[in-house]
């Protein structure tokens, strides 16, 4: 559903932003609700709804970074053998 109500912005790149920007919204939403059904306490349920995707992030970032290097040894291990043939 969410998806296809983005499908009728007509600007890619706006679409993508504002997509991004709701998708975050929803699980801001969605965490703190959890949240609050484990603590019973609104300021905590609060806190953890925006700590737990900032980590998230940050862990992602992590991620990608020693993927793409993983990505571009196993290039570099390649190309040495492509070149003897």
């Amino acid at each position: 559903m969410h998806d296809t109500a983005w499908l009728r912005v007509p600007l890619q790149r706006w679409r993508t932003l504002a997509k991004t920007a709701s998708y975050y919204a929803v699980h801001l939403v969605v965490a703190a609700g959890v949240a609050y059904a484990l603590t019973g306490d609104w300021w905590m349920a609060l806190t953890l709804s925006l700590l737990e995707p900032t980590v998230q992030m940050l862990f992602f970032f992590v991620h990608e970074k020693l993927w793409e290097h993983e990505a571009q040894r196993a290039a570099r291990a390649v190309r040495p053998a492509a070149g003897c043939a």
